[in-house]
């Protein structure tokens, strides 16, 4: 399969660009600084140079012809504003979408944010952002010609991996490694059955493989 990833210099999506380079994969990461092509070839990733805030649709598109599934991991970063939050956080997602449902490529998968609401109240940098987030995949949720599955994170960390998750329409509030969450998109990419399911995701005791074989038969 050919997967093309947006925010593709972020650290989920460098864990998850390795998982799957190393399954096979043919993966490609949309970055905006040319910096940072070496890393992702260091993961078995081809660095593609585009700014998903100033970009086309036709160009994001061109990128994204002929490939398999589309990953949005891209993100404003902890230290942007409110700003930069609707630009990436939402604007970003709604472009690729877009392009994704263009190219013809039909399976999108989203790294969306626990508590992500189009209604979330406050004033803060961070209920921005929970607003930007839910504002787009409810945009991804409407689009007829997408197999989305959106994925919502607990609080991430940068603690290694162990494989088992929890991974269901609701988990409650809980952390979860970075490794975990890029197992468990892997494993998405993989599992079309996944399609139509906004699930959270937090550490528990299923392995992953199976923790994404049950929910996709629910």
């Amino acid at each position: 399969m050919r997967i093309v990833i947006a925010g593709g210099h972020g650290q989920i999506a460098l864990r998850l660009e390795r998982l799957l380079s190393a399954g096979g994969h043919e993966v490609a990461g949309i970055i905006r600084d040319p910096k940072q092509g070496d890393d992702l070839r260091a993961v078995g990733a081809e660095p593609v140079l585009l700014d998903l805030e100033t970009a086309s649709v036709e160009q994001v598109a061109a990128v994204l012809q002929g490939a398999d599934a589309a990953v949005f991991a891209a993100g404003a970063g902890p230290g942007s504003g409110v700003e930069r939050k609707d630009t990436v956080d939402r604007g970003a997602a709604v472009l690729f979408a877009d392009a994704a449902e263009r190219a013809g490529v039909r399976r999108y998968i989203v790294v969306s944010s626990m508590g992500a609401d189009a209604e979330h109240k406050g004033d803060d940098v961070f209920d921005a952002y929970l607003r930007a987030k839910g504002a787009a995949d409810d945009y991804v949720r409407s689009r007829p010609g997408l197999e989305w599955t959106i994925l919502r994170p607990g609080a991430l960390t940068n603690d290694a991996g162990n494989g088992l998750v929890r991974l269901e329409v609701s988990t409650g509030r809980g952390m979860v490694p970075r490794d975990d969450v890029a197992a468990v998109l892997a494993e998405m990419v993989e599992t079309p059955a996944t399609a139509g399911l906004t699930l959270e995701l937090v550490s528990g005791s299923t392995p992953v493989t199976v923790a994404v074989k049950d929910i996709a038969g629910n």
